[in-house]
């Protein structure tokens, strides 16, 4: 199984030093990803309706697109994850020339894993309608998709069109696709179109919804040993409770893990290196994975 580590973004108030720190980090203890969050703004929840997710105007965020374009200059081997981007507030055409540049500049590294987000306010400040989010999210994949493949695309679609035109230079390979998200419907829609899931395990059970999932790809006719299955473990603080959360993951079938250093009080990023660094050897110790 694979284990990554998800970017502390919350707690090193968007320092770019710390960046570098933990991207060379992650590499060099052998961690085989790096996930980071996409919010492009922050708002306050004191409106109507009330905005009911986990972050607000104070919480710092790097695009993850221009993060991981740094990261590949200074790294040669993480993967890059988005974990996930807000597809359906941004353009469909430029994500996939953003994503099509960062996958050909880092050697095939990236995975996008794509959601449909809570944030309303950030959508209307981007141009677009919150309301349909999950229809346009499922429209997006298929186009991406093509976009990758195909050397010339003619598309009309209920949010997007493309008369005649082609992404140049294309990705090497159709970068993957996976979802992420809470609700039944997130579920199913990857099935249906995914390459994967990344389950946020402490925002919902994702032993749980594991089984759940698999049940959608069967209904879907898709084959359950060539869909990925992360977890984010973000109960697990301890090493041993990493080990603990990662063995069972593997156990069910999971295929990649991402440890969680937020949470812990630490201030620096040097404080985050450091439990990345017990977390490694007791991954290690235990002979779950690690490069």
């Amino acid at each position: 199984m694979k284990i990554g580590i998800i970017y502390p973004q919350n707690e090193l108030q968007g320092d770019p030093q710390a960046v570098r720190r933990i991207g060379l980090a992650a590499e060099e203890l052998g961690y085989d990803h790096i996930v980071a969050y996409d919010h492009v703004l922050g708002a306050t929840h004191d409106r109507e309706p009330k905005l009911w997710g986990p972050y607000t105007e104070k919480d710092p965020f790097h695009d993850p697109f221009v993060m991981f374009a740094y990261l590949a200059a200074i790294t040669s081997r993480i993967a890059l994850v988005t974990g996930i981007l807000i597809l359906p507030q941004r353009q469909t055409v430029l994500v996939a020339r953003q994503a099509a540049d960062l996958d050909l500049l880092s050697g095939e590294r990236l995975r996008l894993g794509v959601g449909i987000g809570w944030n309303y306010v950030e959508y209307d400040s981007l141009g677009q309608d919150f309301r349909t989010r999950g229809k346009r999210l499922g429209e997006q994949v298929g186009l991406l998709r093509r976009l990758w493949t195909e050397p010339l695309v003619q598309f009309e679609g209920a949010f997007d069109r493309i008369d005649r035109a082609a992404l140049n230079p294309r990705p090497r390979r159709a970068v993957p696709i996976w979802f992420g998200g809470f609700a039944d419907e997130a579920l199913r829609r990857a099935a249906r179109l995914g390459d994967g899931f990344i389950f946020a395990d402490g925002a919902v059970d994702a032993f749980d919804a594991v089984s759940r999932l698999r049940r959608f790809l069967d209904e879907a006719g898709r084959s359950r040993d060539s869909f990925g299955l992360q977890c984010n473990m973000l109960q697990a603080k301890s090493p041993q409770a990493v080990v603990d959360t990662a063995s069972r993951w593997r156990d069910v079938g999971g295929t990649d893990a991402a440890v969680v250093t937020m949470g812990q009080g630490f201030k620096t990023a040097e404080q985050h290196v450091d439990h990345m660094k017990r977390v490694a050897e007791a991954i290690r110790k235990a002979g779950i994975g690690m490069c």
